[in-house]
Protein backbone atom coordinates (compact mmCIF):
# COMPACT_ATOMS: atom_id res chain seq x y z
CA UNK A 1 0.00 0.00 0.00
CA UNK A 2 1.34 3.42 -0.96
CA UNK A 3 2.51 5.40 2.06
CA UNK A 4 2.54 2.35 4.35
CA UNK A 5 5.44 2.09 6.77
CA UNK A 6 8.29 -0.15 5.55
CA UNK A 7 8.37 -3.55 7.22
CA UNK A 8 11.36 -4.89 9.12
CA UNK A 9 11.64 -8.59 8.44
CA UNK A 10 12.61 -10.97 11.22
CA UNK A 11 12.84 -14.71 10.55
CA UNK A 12 9.38 -16.12 11.16
CA UNK A 13 7.74 -12.83 12.12
CA UNK A 14 7.10 -9.39 10.65
CA UNK A 15 7.46 -6.17 12.64
CA UNK A 16 7.37 -2.69 11.21
CA UNK A 17 9.88 -0.17 12.55
CA UNK A 18 7.45 1.48 14.99
CA UNK A 19 6.37 -1.90 16.42
CA UNK A 20 9.88 -3.15 17.12
CA UNK A 21 10.80 0.25 18.55
CA UNK A 22 7.77 0.17 20.88
CA UNK A 23 8.39 -3.41 22.01
CA UNK A 24 12.08 -2.93 22.75
CA UNK A 25 11.55 0.46 24.37
CA UNK A 26 8.85 -0.92 26.67
CA UNK A 27 11.04 -3.90 27.54
CA UNK A 28 13.96 -1.58 28.32
CA UNK A 29 11.85 0.77 30.45
CA UNK A 30 10.22 -2.02 32.45
CA UNK A 31 13.56 -3.77 33.04
CA UNK A 32 15.07 -0.58 34.46
CA UNK A 33 12.05 0.47 36.51
CA UNK A 34 12.83 0.99 40.18
CA UNK A 35 10.75 -0.95 42.75
CA UNK A 36 7.43 0.74 43.45
CA UNK A 37 3.69 0.36 43.73
CA UNK A 38 3.40 -1.44 40.39
CA UNK A 39 5.71 -4.36 41.19
CA UNK A 40 2.98 -7.00 41.02
CA UNK A 41 1.54 -5.54 37.81
CA UNK A 42 4.89 -5.12 36.05
CA UNK A 43 5.96 -8.76 35.99
CA UNK A 44 2.96 -9.94 33.89
CA UNK A 45 3.65 -7.09 31.45
CA UNK A 46 7.30 -8.10 31.13
CA UNK A 47 6.29 -11.71 30.55
CA UNK A 48 3.82 -10.65 27.87
CA UNK A 49 6.47 -8.57 26.12
CA UNK A 50 8.81 -11.56 26.07
CA UNK A 51 6.08 -13.66 24.48
CA UNK A 52 5.55 -11.01 21.79
CA UNK A 53 9.27 -10.77 21.09
CA UNK A 54 9.50 -14.56 20.91
CA UNK A 55 6.45 -14.93 18.67
CA UNK A 56 8.69 -15.62 15.68
CA UNK A 57 10.35 -18.57 17.38
CA UNK A 58 13.40 -16.62 18.62
CA UNK A 59 14.55 -16.05 22.16
CA UNK A 60 13.77 -12.51 23.34
CA UNK A 61 17.35 -12.09 24.57
CA UNK A 62 18.56 -12.78 21.05
CA UNK A 63 16.11 -10.25 19.61
CA UNK A 64 17.30 -7.66 22.12
CA UNK A 65 20.91 -8.44 21.31
CA UNK A 66 20.45 -8.26 17.55
CA UNK A 67 18.33 -5.08 17.56
CA UNK A 68 19.23 -2.25 19.94
CA UNK A 69 17.30 0.90 20.83
CA UNK A 70 19.76 3.37 22.35
CA UNK A 71 18.48 6.44 24.18
CA UNK A 72 21.03 9.24 24.55
CA UNK A 73 21.18 12.72 26.03
CA UNK A 74 18.19 12.06 28.29
CA UNK A 75 18.18 13.80 31.67
CA UNK A 76 16.77 11.89 34.64
CA UNK A 77 13.91 13.41 36.64
CA UNK A 78 13.72 13.10 40.43
CA UNK A 79 11.03 10.52 41.22
CA UNK A 80 9.59 12.49 44.17
CA UNK A 81 9.32 15.66 42.11
CA UNK A 82 7.75 13.71 39.27
CA UNK A 83 5.20 12.25 41.70
CA UNK A 84 4.26 15.72 42.99
CA UNK A 85 3.82 16.95 39.43
CA UNK A 86 1.64 13.97 38.52
CA UNK A 87 -0.47 14.53 41.64
CA UNK A 88 -1.08 18.17 40.78
CA UNK A 89 -1.65 17.35 37.13
CA UNK A 90 -4.46 14.87 37.75
CA UNK A 91 -5.94 16.41 40.90
CA UNK A 92 -6.04 19.75 39.00
CA UNK A 93 -4.30 21.69 41.76
CA UNK A 94 -1.40 24.12 41.68
CA UNK A 95 2.29 23.52 42.34
CA UNK A 96 5.05 25.63 43.78
CA UNK A 97 8.25 24.73 41.98
CA UNK A 98 11.86 25.74 42.44
CA UNK A 99 13.22 25.72 38.91
CA UNK A 100 16.71 26.33 37.55
CA UNK A 101 16.69 28.69 34.59
CA UNK A 102 19.68 27.35 32.71
CA UNK A 103 19.68 30.27 30.29
CA UNK A 104 19.88 32.81 33.11
CA UNK A 105 21.88 30.61 35.49
CA UNK A 106 19.62 31.20 38.48
CA UNK A 107 16.98 29.44 40.57
CA UNK A 108 13.43 30.76 40.27
CA UNK A 109 10.44 29.97 42.46
CA UNK A 110 7.16 29.85 40.57
CA UNK A 111 3.55 29.02 41.34
CA UNK A 112 2.14 27.14 38.38
CA UNK A 113 -1.00 25.35 37.23
CA UNK A 114 0.17 22.08 35.63
CA UNK A 115 -1.40 21.35 32.26
CA UNK A 116 0.53 18.62 30.47
CA UNK A 117 3.61 16.43 30.81
CA UNK A 118 5.66 16.06 27.65
CA UNK A 119 8.39 13.49 26.96
CA UNK A 120 10.66 15.05 24.37
CA UNK A 121 14.13 13.93 23.28
CA UNK A 122 14.34 11.49 26.19
CA UNK A 123 13.57 14.15 28.83
CA UNK A 124 10.40 15.25 30.66
CA UNK A 125 8.92 18.74 30.44
CA UNK A 126 5.96 20.28 32.24
CA UNK A 127 3.70 22.65 30.33
CA UNK A 128 2.09 24.86 32.95
CA UNK A 129 0.37 28.19 33.42
CA UNK A 130 2.86 30.43 35.22
CA UNK A 131 0.96 32.71 37.58
CA UNK A 132 3.80 35.21 37.70
CA UNK A 133 4.13 35.53 33.92
CA UNK A 134 0.39 35.06 33.22
CA UNK A 135 1.26 32.74 30.36
CA UNK A 136 1.99 29.11 29.55
CA UNK A 137 5.60 28.12 30.08
CA UNK A 138 7.53 24.86 29.66
CA UNK A 139 9.71 23.71 32.56
CA UNK A 140 12.30 20.94 32.37
CA UNK A 141 11.43 18.50 35.16
CA UNK A 142 15.09 17.56 35.68
CA UNK A 143 15.83 21.25 36.36
CA UNK A 144 13.53 21.31 39.40
CA UNK A 145 14.85 20.81 42.92
CA UNK A 146 11.46 21.14 44.66
CA UNK A 147 7.81 20.69 43.68
CA UNK A 148 5.23 21.27 46.40
CA UNK A 149 1.54 20.47 45.98
CA UNK A 150 -0.82 23.32 46.85
CA UNK A 151 -4.53 23.24 47.63
CA UNK A 152 -5.58 26.02 45.24
CA UNK A 153 -7.34 24.80 42.08
CA UNK A 154 -5.32 24.94 38.89
CA UNK A 155 -6.15 27.40 36.17
CA UNK A 156 -7.32 25.54 33.09
CA UNK A 157 -5.84 26.05 29.62
CA UNK A 158 -7.62 24.52 26.66
CA UNK A 159 -6.01 21.67 24.73
CA UNK A 160 -6.24 23.82 21.60
CA UNK A 161 -4.14 26.58 23.17
CA UNK A 162 -1.58 24.07 24.44
CA UNK A 163 -1.36 22.44 21.03
CA UNK A 164 -0.83 25.83 19.43
CA UNK A 165 2.13 26.49 21.69
CA UNK A 166 3.76 23.09 21.28
CA UNK A 167 3.11 22.50 17.59
CA UNK A 168 3.28 25.88 15.89
CA UNK A 169 6.93 26.68 16.51
CA UNK A 170 10.13 24.66 16.42
CA UNK A 171 10.86 22.16 19.21
CA UNK A 172 10.19 22.59 22.89
CA UNK A 173 10.88 26.33 22.77
CA UNK A 174 7.70 27.17 20.92
CA UNK A 175 5.23 30.05 21.20
CA UNK A 176 2.82 32.28 19.36
CA UNK A 177 5.22 34.73 17.67
CA UNK A 178 6.19 32.58 14.73
CA UNK A 179 8.97 33.28 12.24
CA UNK A 180 10.27 31.10 9.43
CA UNK A 181 13.88 29.98 9.36
CA UNK A 182 15.33 29.29 5.90
CA UNK A 183 18.33 26.97 6.04
CA UNK A 184 20.46 25.82 3.11
CA UNK A 185 22.39 22.59 3.51
CA UNK A 186 25.35 21.48 1.44
CA UNK A 187 24.82 18.56 -0.96
CA UNK A 188 26.75 16.32 1.47
CA UNK A 189 24.61 17.21 4.50
CA UNK A 190 21.46 17.17 2.38
CA UNK A 191 21.81 13.40 2.03
CA UNK A 192 20.80 13.11 5.68
CA UNK A 193 18.76 16.24 6.38
CA UNK A 194 16.37 15.70 3.47
CA UNK A 195 15.13 12.57 5.26
CA UNK A 196 14.87 14.16 8.71
CA UNK A 197 11.73 15.54 10.31
CA UNK A 198 12.54 18.74 12.17
CA UNK A 199 8.96 20.05 12.32
CA UNK A 200 5.49 18.89 11.26
CA UNK A 201 5.09 21.98 9.03
CA UNK A 202 8.57 22.05 7.49
CA UNK A 203 9.05 22.52 3.75
CA UNK A 204 12.12 21.33 1.91
CA UNK A 205 13.31 21.62 -1.69
CA UNK A 206 16.52 20.98 -3.63
CA UNK A 207 18.12 23.72 -5.68
CA UNK A 208 20.00 23.30 -8.98
CA UNK A 209 23.31 22.72 -7.17
CA UNK A 210 21.90 19.84 -5.12
CA UNK A 211 21.71 21.89 -1.94
CA UNK A 212 18.70 21.34 0.33
CA UNK A 213 16.70 24.41 1.38
CA UNK A 214 14.63 23.80 4.52
CA UNK A 215 11.95 26.18 5.83
CA UNK A 216 10.95 25.77 9.49
CA UNK A 217 8.54 27.77 11.67
CA UNK A 218 9.94 28.74 15.05
CA UNK A 219 9.18 31.07 17.94
CA UNK A 220 12.26 30.89 20.15
CA UNK A 221 15.58 30.11 18.52
CA UNK A 222 17.38 28.37 21.41
CA UNK A 223 16.91 24.79 20.31
CA UNK A 224 16.93 25.60 16.62
CA UNK A 225 20.39 27.18 16.92
CA UNK A 226 21.69 24.07 18.69
CA UNK A 227 20.50 21.90 15.82
CA UNK A 228 21.94 24.28 13.23
CA UNK A 229 25.36 24.33 14.90
CA UNK A 230 25.69 20.55 14.87
CA UNK A 231 25.91 20.74 11.07
CA UNK A 232 28.87 23.13 11.18
CA UNK A 233 29.96 24.34 7.75
CA UNK A 234 27.34 22.12 6.13
CA UNK A 235 24.53 24.61 6.64
CA UNK A 236 23.93 28.33 6.07
CA UNK A 237 21.13 30.39 7.60
CA UNK A 238 19.55 32.46 4.83
CA UNK A 239 16.67 34.01 6.78
CA UNK A 240 15.81 35.78 8.98
CA UNK A 241 18.74 38.14 9.44
CA UNK A 242 18.45 38.03 13.25
CA UNK A 243 18.83 34.25 13.31
CA UNK A 244 21.73 34.41 10.83
CA UNK A 245 23.50 36.93 13.08
CA UNK A 246 22.96 34.86 16.24
CA UNK A 247 24.37 31.73 14.61
CA UNK A 248 27.35 33.70 13.26
CA UNK A 249 28.07 35.09 16.73
CA UNK A 250 27.97 31.60 18.24
CA UNK A 251 30.36 30.30 15.60
CA UNK A 252 32.76 33.21 16.08
CA UNK A 253 32.68 32.71 19.84
CA UNK A 254 33.45 29.00 19.43
CA UNK A 255 36.29 29.69 17.00
CA UNK A 256 37.83 32.24 19.38
CA UNK A 257 38.43 29.49 21.93
CA UNK A 258 40.86 27.80 19.52
CA UNK A 259 42.91 30.92 18.81
CA UNK A 260 46.07 31.61 20.81
CA UNK A 261 45.02 33.35 23.99
CA UNK A 262 41.38 32.23 23.60
CA UNK A 263 39.40 31.56 26.75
Amino acid sequence: MEGAEPKLSLPGVWFNSSEIYALLTMEHLLSNLQPGLLNNQIEPLKARLRILLESGGHDSDEVGDRIRVIHIAGRAADSKIFQSIATGLFSRTRLRIDHHSRGRGEWLEREVSPQRLLFYRDSWYLDAWCHERDAVRSFAVDAMRHAVNLSEPAREVSSEDLDELTKSGYGIFSGKRIQTAVLRFSPENARWVAHERWHSQQQGTFDKEGRYVLRIPYAQDTELIMDILRHGAGVEVLEPATLRMRVMERLQSALAQYHPGGT
